[in-house]
């Protein structure tokens, strides 16, 4: 069964589809099976994957409003090694659309059951606002990513955030936590940025992720070839970030399937 995660942060600009994408093919090269979900219309998502959102005859936008079956709109294997299905400017008018349909918040997660067992990690990418897109993929996931670059009014928008989720969790959702918080554009020189993560810490402790994604030209220049970082170059400082947290969300989920094992076989001894 697949894990389910939704990328997301209300403040834009923060990295979240670099986020999204660069986690997804770092996943995938360590051999996971991985589906990524571009939930937001400006495509952004799709492009940084090698796909033209253009060309696309099946998106996110036919599978929510049910005019095409889940299995129809994935993509396998992109350039940039991992399913994915896309989105592009139709996906606007999905929100009018789902307003008249039964169950409009739970449209994604009827989806995802579909194919579930066919992956080991679903990512979902995000628009920078909380509607009913992102209240879809919040109803559908295990756990959420915030990326957040580590400065003043980043602080204000987290908490906003946890709010939205808390709210989720306690409606839409119990199973869902936050998962990790990501610090991106990470530049150690700013005092700034380390006052910030340092509360951080202090505030969500092991919750924050130990891998933090620095400024990087690699990263910025990736999206325009249509590539994730880890296939531009390799060897550049964000692609290795990206590794190194795509290994720190391994170990986690292990950890985390150990435990829940262990609690199973404690509960059926007693």
């Amino acid at each position: 069964m697949a894990k389910i995660l939704t990328i997301t942060n209300q403040k834009g600009g923060v990295g979240k589809t670099t986020t999204c994408v660069n986690l997804a093919a770092s996943l995938a090269a360590t051999k996971k099976r991985v589906l990524l979900v571009d939930l937001d219309p400006q495509g952004n998502a799709s492009m940084g994957s090698g796909v033209d959102k253009h060309t696309l005859e099946n998106t996110v936008y036919e599978v929510l409003t049910d005019k095409v079956k889940i299995q129809e709109a994935i993509l396998k294997d992109t350039p940039a090694g991992y399913d994915l299905i896309g989105s592009n400017g139709d996906l606007t008018a999905a929100e009018v659309e789902l307003l008249q349909i039964p169950r409009r918040e739970f449209r994604l997660k009827m989806a995802l059951m579909e194919i579930a067992d066919d992956y080991d990690f679903v990512l979902i990418d995000n628009p920078p606002s909380l509607n009913l897109l992102t209240v879809n993929a919040l109803a559908s996931s295990a756990g959420v990513i915030i990326p957040m670059q580590c400065e003043y009014y980043a602080l204000e928008g987290i908490s906003a955030l946890i709010g939205t989720i808390d709210k989720i969790n306690k409606r839409l959702n119990p199973a869902l936590k936050i998962e990790g918080i990501l610090r991106t554009m990470f530049d150690p020189r700013m005092s700034l940025t380390k006052d910030v993560s340092t509360h951080l810490v202090e505030y969500f402790g092991d919750k924050v992720y130990r891998t933090v994604i620095p400024r990087n030209v690699r990263l910025a220049e990736a999206p325009s070839h249509g590539l994730p970082a880890i296939l531009y170059d390799k060897n550049s400082r964000g692609a290795v970030a990206y590794l190194a947290l795509a290994g720190e969300l391994i170990r986690r989920t292990q950890l985390e399937e150990k435990e829940k094992s262990e609690e199973k076989e404690q509960s059926e001894e007693a």
